[in-house]
């Protein structure tokens, strides 16, 4: 098959393909005799049917879809072994009608070149990496969490907005006072916490409180209409919950609130495991590195962000594409789109980008591993588990979980999209010169809400 390649414009090009006989007709005949072999024919037994009878019957059907399948895949072939580099996939340059009872035929297809694209990213390339500095204030409140987490329930004084009330709760009148007779609803031993109120008035009410102060509230109200909770409280069923509006009186009996946990050795062994952590100075410098660990993602996606607009900026206006066969091509691979025209000068940044990126994966080699899929895969698997709870999962439940994961072809091509874009930023930081400054959250911030707008 004699194949050619002409460059026709400055994103696109056609490449023709002249078949004669010999590039299909054995092939032809070879699925001709499949098909007396495998097919049941009436009048003939079962793989005794001529050749020229399998001609006659299936012979313009069969030359018609070898011919094709010949072309398309001798089209490919030349593509990859000339290393024309090109957009989707050759299109049909124009409808052709195959007469089958020609010997010889000629089919031309248009291709979408990819632009020429000659991005630097070496040492020259400079490009800043932010580190959100650790401040006192991120400290105190890491440690107040800590201490609460860690902390024991113990008596206390006041009621605050962690404390937990007991006593006893009582309907009252409209007029405000005790509510009397069968329907009457009365809790002698209610226990309940401040954290329910969703309504900061009615928690107001209680907040400062001491033990044997009477207070009247709405539960309905401040536990923002939530039936499940005010059944909770008044020990009804659900149904009768939302029909209760009605204020109650409750008197306080008990108030329990959390102690922060003592800087003591019980408290760094709960909080960091045995022996890890002996006094206030390594107990400081442990927050310091939790707190980098938990920022450094942040800055991770900044960087990646702001390399993706270097090289848009730098390289954006560079990328040439013929427009008309972009389009053919993605109206040939999203038929239900029927908006595409209106739609392609909003797809264009994406087009681009995904262009821009390609030629950096090739060009600095970035590859993704099966080994890289069932990390990120990992990860995925541990985070469903944790949020049905399980998060004692051991690493088989993990790895047979990943592994569910990839063989959903769609979460697994999803999957691999995500490795790639992150090992691509990783290889760019790699290449050029990355400028580490550390600043302030406040002006993290700013640089982010400034990339937003």
């Amino acid at each position: 098959m004699d194949i050619t390649f002409e460059k026709t414009g400055e994103a696109r090009g056609v490449i023709t393909a002249n078949v004669v006989a010999a590039d299909y007709s054995v092939k032809v005949d070879e699925e001709l005799k499949k098909i007396g072999k495998t097919h049941v024919i009436p009048g003939f037994r079962k793989g005794h049917i001529a050749l020229p009878e399998l001609r006659k019957r299936f012979g313009n059907s069969v030359k018609s879809d070898v011919l094709n399948r010949v072309v398309i895949d001798a089209t490919f072939d030349y593509i990859e072994q000339n290393k024309i580099e090109i957009i989707g996939q050759p299109l049909p340059a124009h409808n052709i009608e195959i007469d089958l009872k020609q010997q010889d035929y000629t089919f031309k297809y248009d291709v979408a070149l990819w632009p020429e694209l000659n991005i630097v990213l070496d040492k020259t390339v400079e490009q800043p990496f932010y580190l959100i500095g650790v401040s006192d204030k991120m400290i105190e409140d890491q440690d107040n969490q800590l201490r609460e987490r860690f902390g024991k329930q113990v008596p206390g004084e006041e009621v605050d907005a962690n404390a937990i009330i007991k006593g006893t709760v009582q309907e009252l009148n409209a007029d405000g006072s005790i509510k009397e007779g069968e329907d009457a609803i009365q809790v002698n031993d209610a226990m309940f916490g401040m954290f329910l109120f969703s309504d900061n008035d009615e928690a107001a009410k209680l907040i400062g409180k001491h033990v044997g102060d009477k207070v009247v509230f709405n539960p309905a109200k401040g536990f923002g209409g939530n039936a499940a909770r005010v059944a909770s409280l008044l020990n009804i069923d659900k149904d009768q919950a939302e029909g209760v509006t009605a204020d109650f009186e409750v008197a306080i009996a008990e108030i329990i609130v959390n102690k922060p946990a003592e800087l003591d050795q019980e408290f760094f062994d709960d909080a960091f495991g045995k022996d890890k952590v002996h006094n206030e100075e390594e107990y400081r410098a442990t927050l310091t590195n939790i707190i980098k660990n938990n920022l450094i993602p942040n800055s991770f996606n900044l960087s990646n962000r702001q390399l993706h607009d270097y090289l848009m900026d730098t390289y954006g206006d560079k990328v040439v594409i013929d427009v008309e066969l972009v389009k053919k091509w993605l109206a040939l691979n999203n038929p239900e789109n029927t908006k595409l025209d209106e739609e392609f000068e909003g797809m264009l940044p994406g087009i681009k980008w995904e262009l821009i990126s390609q030629t950096v994966v090739k060009q600095l080699d970035v590859k993704v591993t099966e080994e890289d899929l069932m990390a990120q895969a990992s990860v995925l698997a541990r985070q469903q588990l944790q949020q049905y709870g399980m998060f004692d999962a051991d690493d088989e439940m993990i790895k047979s979980f990943a592994q569910r994961i990839l063989g959903d072809k769609s979460l697994r091509k999803q999957i691999a999209g995500q490795v790639e874009e992150l090992k691509l930023f990783q290889s760019i930081r790699g290449a050029i010169t990355i400028k580490e400054q550390t600043i302030s959250d406040e002006e993290f911030g700013k640089i982010v809400e400034g990339l937003k707008k």
